[in-house]
């Protein structure tokens, strides 16, 4: 049977699992206000699985700039809702899950009563606009539901969620002044020139379509929309913000200001007018599309063709059970469960479904294209997801993520530059973050056989990515085997970073007896070493002239050649190969008591002076959890031959940096990286370099697992003797025979069978 045959059967043999299984109710575990205080940026609204509309709250609309200068304050906006605050301005249809950045947040709606208002207010003094206060004794968030009192109001605000249509349900009470804002100009990261153009027209008393332009992170993104109400408005209107000009147009003949149905501008908010009765619901549903109008109005009639609200909730919910029960978890404590299973719901937000119900989507060129055989996706935030979301798909999602490497590679055909996505959503490059991370999900996905498409062509974009000699410093990279710090200012982030991913391009190489490539790859892979000062044993940024840069602070992450990292996190990015880092480091007794002084050691005060997303809350000693370079790091004891600290040290970060509760993420949950790695490690192992079909033994936090794999085969997971303490591994099984060493392997997961831990309280040394 050939692989791509294999591949398309998966869905077949896993529907027909779940047609002779019956679900578990798991939606119950979720709480998707997980992560929604301080540092976590999730948001807690309604979404179905890897779907393109999330609609969920805001809770506030602050500029990106206040006095020509950068606001600090939006970094805590970059999911639109902070569980922190008291009031709401609307829900919005589009939105990024834990990311340290923002972009989306469009087509806010807010439904009032009384008299019409038109600007958001302030925090302060709600009255003063259309904003409300709340509290969150009277809000829920379930996977693929949200409920919210607007109290200002006493209306009652729910939402759920196809693929492509957000579905709102407001009970207004009595009046004959009832209003639902449509806020066009609305959205995360304001700036005056954020929105470029938005359009739109008044079909009937009920619907409306439109577009909105913007130019954010994304500068050339365009959003198509179809809104449909249950219930006819008995009058309009619009109220434009834009700048006058000198020049208006011949439109300034017409009032546009009310009842008038065609409506154009770059920042405009338009009101619905209703007659209500005691506790009527008016429901509405918003489609978006990244095409047309006319699609938008097709994926809104295809996917709710009629007003059940409850309904809709029941299929979003029926989609979310089918999702979470690819894993069946008993765990110590309920808030374990709780923790992995809104985990579970982290890591299925991202990548984004990219096109309509009929298969268009825009491309790159900015061209319509049709995604035959696949579904196109987006949001791939790879600096991140590389580590651990995407291997975590290989095994619990292969056709999605096999999907998703089809994306990647219809991004890289579309693209004028020729180059595979950095950091992607709706046919955008926005270049955020370093390193070239598309290889390591092809090589990925190519060495453990999840990907059907064309790997030579996969390794030949994989090379002509990273020999862009202008990007980045790729050109000195080649040329010297580093980047200098006189031109970059993240120059040892970024050397290590090409380090590793050339080793995963050699690995596809190796895969498809590409010698000349794989030797010249493997040589690339080695160019960490021109960053590794011997004289202190730690990565330190290199001049031009090949000295090393004398003013230099390990502890510092400011101007010091790394990104969202200092020293002491980055000299232990040598993922593909930590047995030459450890040589390098003075040995197995010297590289344990770097990780030692890593985990134990005391951060000053100035640490946080110069970073936005990191606070004391996700950091364990020196190690930086909350950020992702270090992920792997706990897992280097293995090869320091201290298995055991591994192992404490896993099960301390479970339980410090993942909680039940709002807080409960000690940093950006990054599109589901840090949830991904809560994932693998409290099942017991982890992909320390993606691209190898191994991962490292940790130590496993639950009481068993089942896997239930696109396959048709589970592969189940059990520790015995497990309790808090016993966070020790005395010894291991695998399919009842003794399993040796750390690494397992994929294909043992893969092909079905058991693994079970003994747990001991004692070290095993």
């Amino acid at each position: 049977m050939s692989p791509r045959k294999y591949i398309l059967i998966l869905p077949v043999l896993f529907a027909s699992f779940f047609s002779s299984q019956k679900l578990e109710n798991l939606v119950k575990f979720v709480n998707p206000i997980i992560g929604t205080e301080k540092m976590g940026h999730t948001f807690p609204g309604a979404i179905v699985p890897f779907g393109a509309i999330q609609l969920s709250p805001e809770t506030d609309s602050l500029s990106y700039e206040v006095n020509g200068k950068y606001n600090p304050d939006v970094y805590k906006y970059c999911a639109g809702y902070r569980y922190e605050d008291k009031t709401i301005v609307g829900f919005s249809h589009t939105h990024f899950s834990g990311t340290g950045h923002s972009d989306l947040g469009d087509f806010l709606i807010m439904p009032t009563v009384g008299k019409l208002k038109l600007n958001p207010g302030t925090a302060q003094s709600p009255e003063s606009g259309f904003r409300s206060r709340f509290s969150h004794q009277n809000e829920k968030a379930e996977a693929g539901y949200y409920k919210m009192k607007l109290d200002d109001y006493n209306i009652l605000a729910e939402m759920t969620a196809t693929t492509r249509v957000g579905v709102h349900q407001y009970t207004f009470p009595k009046s004959d002044d009832a209003h639902i804002i449509l806020d066009l100009m609305a959205g995360i990261y304001n700036y005056d020139d954020k929105n470029v153009w938005t359009y739109v027209r008044i079909e009937n008393d009920h619907r409306i379509t439109g577009y909105r332009q913007t130019n954010g992170w994304a500068r050339t993104r365009t959003v198509y929309f179809a809104m449909e109400f249950s219930k006819p408005f008995k009058s309009y209107g619009q109220k434009n913000f834009d700048t006058k000009q000198a020049y208006r147009g011949f439109w300034r003949k017409w009032n546009q200001d009310e009842n008038f149905p065609e409506i154009a501008g770059k920042k405009i908010r338009m009101h619905f007018d209703f007659d209500t009765q005691e506790n009527e619901k008016v429901q509405i549903k918003f489609a978006i599309s990244p095409v047309s109008q006319a699609n938008a109005l097709e994926n809104l009639t295809k996917e709710t063709p009629d007003w059940n609200f409850e309904k809709i909730k029941s299929q979003a919910q029926n989609n979310w059970n089918k999702e979470l029960n690819k894993i069946i978890v008993n765990t110590l404590s309920e808030d374990d469960k709780v923790n992995f299973y809104t985990a579970m719901y982290h890591t299925f937000i991202n990548p984004t479904t990219y096109m309509d119900s009929n298969g268009e989507y825009r491309g790159l060129d900015q061209n319509v294209h049709l995604a035959k055989g696949f579904t196109n996706y987006t949001t791939f935030s790879l600096w991140d997801t590389y580590r651990a979301l995407h291997p975590f798909f290989n095994i619990i999602q292969p056709k999605r993520n096999n999907d998703m490497i089809q994306s990647m590679m219809a991004h890289y055909d579309q693209f004028s530059l020729k180059m595979l996505p950095v950091w992607s959503h709706y046919a955008n490059e926005n270049w955020c973050m370093s390193g070239y991370h598309s290889v390591s999900l092809i090589a990925d996905a190519i060495i453990k056989g999840t990907y059907n498409g064309n790997a030579e062509e996969a390794l030949k974009a994989c090379i002509a990515t990273s020999n862009k000699r202008n990007y980045e410093g790729i050109g000195e990279y080649i040329d010297k085997g580093y980047i200098s710090a006189e031109k970059n200012g993240t120059s040892v982030s970024n050397t290590v970073e090409y380090t590793y991913d050339d080793w995963a391009i050699a690995q596809i190489a190796k895969k498809l007896g590409k010698t000349d490539i794989y030797n010249e790859y493997l040589k690339r892979s080695e160019n960490w070493k021109n960053v590794f000062d011997k004289s202190i044993g730690f990565m330190r940024p290199r001049l031009s002239d090949g000295s090393f840069k004398k003013e230099f602070d390990l502890m510092s992450t400011h101007g010091q050649g790394f990104i969202e990292g200092n020293s002491w996190n980055y000299s232990f990015f040598v993922p593909h190969n930590p047995e030459e880092l450890m040589k390098s480091m003075g040995g197995q007794k010297k590289f344990g008591e770097n990780l030692d002084e890593l985990f134990s050691m005391h951060l000053p005060d100035a640490f946080f002076a110069d970073t936005e997303d990191i606070t004391r809350e996700g950091i364990i000693g020196g190690y930086v959890h909350g950020n992702e370079p270090a992920h792997h790091v706990a897992y280097l004891y293995n090869v320091a031959g201290q298995p055991w600290k591994t192992q404490a040290q896993i099960r301390k970060i479970l339980t410090m940096q993942y909680k039940a509760k709002p807080d409960g993420l000690g940093g950006n949950d990054d599109c589901g990286q840090m949830s991904a790695w809560y994932i693998f490690s409290s099942l017991g192992f982890y992909p320390v370099s993606p691209g190898s079909d191994e991962y490292w033994i940790g130590s496993p936090s639950i009481v068993n697992a089942k896997l239930n794999l696109e396959n048709g085969k589970t592969f189940e997971i059990e520790a015995k003797n497990q309790s808090e303490k016993n966070v020790y591994i005395e010894r291991i099984t695998l399919n009842g025979k003794p399993f040796e060493g750390y690494k397992l392997k994929h294909e043992d997961i893969m092909k079905g069978g058991k693994l079970v831990f003994f747990m001991n309280y004692k070290l095993k040394k």
